[in-house]
């Protein structure tokens, strides 16, 4: 039996084909649940790729609960994964946008409002820094840009990780690349959603205080308004 190899990337979009590339390679060697993966160094030569890339893909996977990261032992996967099923885009119609965003929303508004509820009955004092620091994060470039796409992103992602349910965020990654690619910037409106800015703040509070019904009110007015702005701009 041939051994698989790993073989070096064109320079684009490192982070997607290191995620293709890697998923090929544990398919393609046969590995099992509990089997060790390459280290990071071995990655980063046969790849030809940097550290921070092979660390976010990595990371990436472990959002995903398909590999463990064990301290001073290495990287092992935990399920069975191939190419096809480590990325399974999203299917939406992208020559309507307005239709794209209100269905991406629809999803949106089951999952974060369940979130924001068991952020705000789950949080500890440690989740509760972490969202608040993506929460100042999002607000100085908001600020300072009008605009806070990542940051926003990354802000959620910290109220899911509250909730301590990894599916919320394995959902998110599986979701990630269809919703940035309809939400970066909506009818090339770098406003978009600007009147909804302020209830992050009020949903942070209500995470604090760990008031679930706020929690689950102020995460609605924040999509509500997202839902006007889809209706006004799409016109």
């Amino acid at each position: 039996m041939t051994k698989a190899t790993l073989l070096p990337l064109p320079t684009i979009d490192r982070v997607q084909q290191v995620i293709d590339a890697l998923a090929d390679y544990i398919e393609r060697s046969g590995l099992k649940p509990g089997d060790r993966l390459p280290a990071e160094r071995e990655l980063m030569a046969a790849l030809m790729v940097g550290r921070s890339t092979v660390r976010e893909v990595l990371s990436h996977f472990q959002a995903l609960g398909v590999v463990e990261s064990r301290k001073g032992s290495g990287t092992y996967l935990l399920r069975a994964i191939t190419g096809a099923t480590i990325h399974m885009p999203l299917t939406l119609d992208t020559q309507h946008l307005r239709d794209a965003l209100l269905q991406t929303l629809e999803v949106r508004r089951g999952i974060e409002v369940e979130a924001g509820i068991l952020a705000a009955r789950r949080r500890t004092d440690s989740d509760l820094v972490n969202i608040q620091a993506k929460l100042d994060e999002m607000e100085r470039v908001h600020l300072a840009k009008g605009t806070s796409g990542p940051e926003d992103l990354a802000f959620h992602l910290a109220i899911y990780d509250a909730t301590h349910n990894p599916l919320f965020r394995q959902l998110l990654e599986q979701m990630r690349e269809a919703f940035e690619r309809f939400w970066e910037k909506p009818f090339n409106r770098p406003d978009f959603a600007r009147r909804s800015f302020p209830y992050h703040r009020t949903l942070f509070n209500a995470i604090a205080a760990q008031d679930p019904d706020a929690a689950r009110q102020e995460t609605l007015n924040i999509l509500a308004i997202v839902e006007e702005d889809i209706m006004e701009m799409s016109k």
